[in-house]
């Protein structure tokens, strides 16, 4: 087995099992949860106490780092079989949700799965975000952290995007499996994200932190995340706006195109009445799906409305 040529900065952690027991066929993807540089993450995973380790690491200004040889397994994903079949690298990335990675490390984490694929005789990347396939290479070889152990790992910034990076770097190994992410769901609406949580408190404290910032905000549960989303918009550039605001405000946050179902609508029917009173909800149709999407009776609210009109 060869190492990445790509590789900037080398530092062997003492944190593996060597050699690794099984033939590379996965890669696995992680979020450092930290802006910090190959050389910083060579550190962290220098001491034994430490007991972890990834193959690569990738820094914020898109250096490559590597810290366990491809011929070994690293200490990575809270499991031994899938760390001893997978490639497993840590990208540096922000420390809270939606823990997003700088443009630099995004393009040399795709140059750097685009070489491990080649050099490994991984013909493309399948993703299709189903945890019943672990290891089952050859319908899904990318797996993820949070797949083994209680974490968020990768992040919802990189998890939300493994469908593009396997389209981006199937594009470049020559694959026809090239299906990048619709850039609008069916329903045509950009929503802008700033929380994913396993824990319900954790996502009720911080819809009451946006909420507090005096944004239209609401809960959506996704598979076993819990998701705090603002506005719900047809035109990209009124997300970007939204964008803008809330993290001026403070917010670290994105632009997503993911639906889930409402949790825990809690304004009253005349609050919000008011609010569409106010042009908070927008008019007709778009006012219809934003209600419902965050979980309200629109035919309540409307009605509400058209008694105090």
């Amino acid at each position: 087995m060869s190492n990445s040529p790509l590789v900037n900065y080398t530092k062997i952690s003492p944190n593996k099992s060597s050699p690794r027991n099984h033939k590379i066929d996965t890669v696995t993807i992680h979020c450092v949860v930290g802006q910090c540089s190959v050389e910083t993450l060579g550190n962290v995973f220098a001491p034994t106490s430490r007991q972890a380790s990834s193959n690569y690491g990738i820094g914020y200004d898109g250096r490559i780092g590597m810290y366990v040889e491809e011929k070994d397994r690293s200490w990575c994903s809270s499991n031994a079989a899938n760390d001893n079949r997978a490639i497993t690298i840590e990208v540096a990335s922000d420390t809270k949700e939606p823990y997003a990675v700088t443009e630099k490390a995004y393009a040399a984490l795709i140059d750097l799965l685009v070489d491990i694929c080649k050099r490994n005789g991984i013909k493309e990347l399948k993703w299709k975000a189903d945890k019943s396939l672990i290891g089952q290479p050859d319908k899904q070889n990318m797996t993820v952290h949070r797949w083994f152990a209680n974490k968020s790992c990768p992040g919802t910034y990189l998890y939300e995007r493994h469908a593009k990076i396997a389209s981006e770097v199937n594009k470049r190994l020559g694959s026809t499996n090239i299906k990048p992410e619709p850039e609008k769901p069916s329903g045509g609406l950009y929503r802008v994200q700033t929380g994913a949580f396993k824990v319900k408190a954790n996502a009720d404290a911080m819809l009451a932190k946006v909420k507090a910032k005096g944004f239209d905000t609401y809960m959506v549960k996704v598979g076993d995340l819990y998701k705090i989303q603002v506005g719900a918009f047809k035109v990209k550039a009124n997300a970007e706006a939204t964008l803008k605001k809330l993290q001026a405000a403070g917010f670290s946050a994105f632009i997503t195109t993911e639906e889930g179902s409402a949790v825990g609508a809690g304004k009253s029917v005349d609050e919000l009445a008011r609010e569409v009173l106010q042009g908070k909800w927008g008019n007709g149709a778009e006012r219809k799906k934003r209600l419902e999407a965050a979980g309200y009776d629109y035919a309540a609210v409307q009605k509400k409305v058209n008694q105090l009109a």
